[in-house]
């Protein structure tokens, strides 16, 4: 959460660092600020958007080649022009942006006081803005990457962070420890950011920094070392971003041309990986420890959120297929109740941005126990890449909305060929059941296609419903973790109460909601579970529930029965969910559009959740 980025050249600072914050506003969106040092230092800070910090400083003094922004997702002390970074030492000497959330910042901050130190906000970063100077001030040999460094040592908690320092203007620190930096290098300039999006652009040779490294940025120079003062050597990584992909192009909103973006997507996902002429999977980044996945005697998948709700697919999917026990685990409840985990378990771990900070403690609990650790993850470079044992990439593209859509399908598709290959390995499959998914997964993209021409339609169903207070979603099988992702969508960007259950589970609770206010979506392909999900349906109409069904292409009994239905291709039930997921992503926009929200940035949301 939250976004940095900075510069420090020989072009003027503020035009680059005011395009990259609106491309980061994405991890952050409640205030923004910038530093900017052309001989005196200047701050400019914001409550709301980007924009209207653009607007403040645009008619104000802001040269100078050398600078820092931020753009904030708050954490501690509420959105306001005060609360916003950058933010000052309490003599001005060095300015801050950071990522993260230092835990011990309280008790930091009542030895602060006692040393005459005042504060002006509410924030932890703050507290290490003095803390800095603090040690700054305990000698005339130490330096402003030394003060950082010392004050590092004493901080608990996770950070990125940029620094300038009023008296030493020919450079700036940066710093992480769980929360991503990478360094973009150019000719006589540098570019830092809290992922690569911003600067792609500017460079295509960026360095990822680990945790507890700590960089010294000059126009000429860049070196880096560790907190413990040990050098370390630079690993220069290329990047292949396409500056298109960071554009809305035609259409209104970045989640709709993510959710249209899907056909292309999954087929980006198995290029090279599924040969359906052959009828083959190939998964090149595992193909060292695919001999010991295996041999596994148990799977767990990690995730948070949406990727949570592809892991349950995982599980149906790889315990149907390849016959091994599989356990999924929310990244954020996994390393807090001591689980059990053997040398002989194979951990999974999903995240979009590889970045997510419960997913990566229990990337590091899973490896301290012994477990061969898999990643699943859309950003190249990013930690959760650079960790695990191996991986498969999602080569989603970059995603900018919030309510994650394209990177679910891409996440569900490598789920998707895993469980194939490991099942084709195992000999628990046939041979001409693999060749048929095999190829049918190959039709999925055309199939999405076709549900996307139904968007004229959804959206006037969207309009019935968008008054709204509640929904129920409901599924089955391999679409109960479809209505889970449904009803995330319609929470997270239409700010309607949804929630999603197995439809099975309907009379145990739920069913005491139902009325004829309440819209009832259910997923209900033509499966082993139809007659059972029909009896759902009917009960949910006696009680005059309205009942909005995603169906079959031809299924006439449904559609007579429900109030409204959306028809997807017919496919085999477990590839079902990368069908049946893309009408609930266009309801979920149209009824959040009509309600006036912000689809790409809703409410108190941000995109990747790198603190606790």
């Amino acid at each position: 959460m939250c976004g940095i980025i900075g510069y420090i050249g020989k072009k003027e600072a503020f035009p680059i660092i005011i395009k990259g914050l609106k491309w980061l506003e994405y991890r952050g969106y409640d205030s923004a600020g910038v530093a900017l040092l052309n001989g005196s230092l200047e701050v400019f800070k914001k409550k709301g958007k980007v924009v209207e910090l653009e607007n403040f400083v645009v008619s104000q003094h802001h040269g100078g080649s050398i600078g820092i922004g931020h753009t904030r997702w708050a954490t501690h002390g509420e959105p306001s022009d005060v609360n916003a970074h950058p933010h000052n030492s309490m003599n001005g000497i060095f300015t801050i942006v950071h990522n993260g959330i230092i835990e011990n910042y309280a008790k930091l901050k009542t030895d602060l006081i006692q040393y005459g130190f005042t504060f002006s906000s509410e924030t932890d970063t703050e507290v290490l803005a003095n803390l800095i100077e603090y040690f700054y001030n305990q000698s005339d040999e130490i330096n402003s990457e030394m003060a950082v460094q010392l004050a590092l040592s004493k901080v608990v908690g996770a950070y990125g962070i940029a620094v300038l320092c009023n008296a030493e203007k020919d450079k700036i620190v940066v710093a992480r420890k769980g929360s991503p930096l990478v360094v973009g290098l150019g000719n006589g300039e540098y570019f830092i950011a809290s992922d690569a999006a911003p600067i792609a652009e500017f460079t295509s040779q960026v360095v990822y920094l680990n945790d507890e490294d700590i960089a010294v940025i000059k126009k000429d120079s860049f070196t880096l070392k560790n907190v413990h003062n040990t050098p370390v050597s630079l690993k220069i990584s290329s990047l292949n971003l396409e500056i298109g992909e960071l554009d809305k192009g035609d259409y209104e909103h970045f989640m709709l041309k993510e959710i249209y973006e899907q056909p292309k997507t999954i087929e980006e996902t198995f290029r090279g990986r599924l040969r359906a002429d052959h009828s083959e999977i190939v998964l090149g980044g595992l193909i060292n420890i695919f001999p010991k996945i295996q041999q596994a005697e148990r799977i767990i998948i990690i995730g948070c959120g949406t990727s949570w709700h592809a892991a349950l697919i995982g599980e149906y999917i790889i315990e149907e297929f390849a016959q091994i026990p599989v356990e999924v685990e929310y990244a954020s409840e996994f390393r807090y109740r001591k689980p059990v985990i053997s040398k002989n378990d194979v951990v999974i771990l999903i995240s979009q941005s590889g970045e997510t900070a419960d997913t990566l403690a229990a990337l590091h609990l899973a490896k301290e126990k012994g477990a061969t650790v898999i990643g699943i993850c859309n950003v190249v470079g990013s930690t959760l890449s650079r960790e695990t044992d191996a991986g498969v990439y999602t080569h989603a593209g970059i995603e900018i909305g919030v309510a994650s859509t394209k990177a679910f399908t891409a996440q569900v598709t490598v789920l998707t060929m895993f469980a194939l290959k490991l099942a084709q390995a195992r000999k628990t499959i046939s041979a001409e059941d693999y060749q048929m998914l095999v190829k049918e997964l190959a039709q999925i993209p055309e199939k999405g296609r076709l549900i996307l021409q139904n968007n004229e339609k959804i959206k006037a169903i969207a309009e019935k419903y968008k008054d709204a207070i509640n929904a129920l979603y409901l599924g089955r099988g391999y679409l109960f973790p479809v209505a889970l992702e449904g009803a995330l969508k319609l929470k997270e960007i239409s700010y309607i109460h949804a929630e999603g259950y197995a439809a099975g589970e309907m009379k145990h609770g739920p069913i005491a909601l139902v009325d004829d206010n309440l819209p009832v979506i259910v997923v209900a392909p033509q499966d082993d579970y139809y007659e059972k999900i029909v009896s759902n349906i009917q009960e949910v109409k006696a009680r005059k529930g309205n009942v909005i069904a995603i169906v079959t292409e031809g299924d006439k009994v449904l559609r007579e029965m429900v109030n409204d239905s959306i028809e997807i291709p017919d496919s085999h039930p477990a590839l079902a969910p990368l069908l049946a997921v893309i009408p609930l992503q266009m309801l979920a926009y149209h009824i959040a559009l009509l309600r006036g929200c912000n689809v790409d940035q809703p409410r108190n949301l941000a995109k990747s959740v790198t603190v606790e």
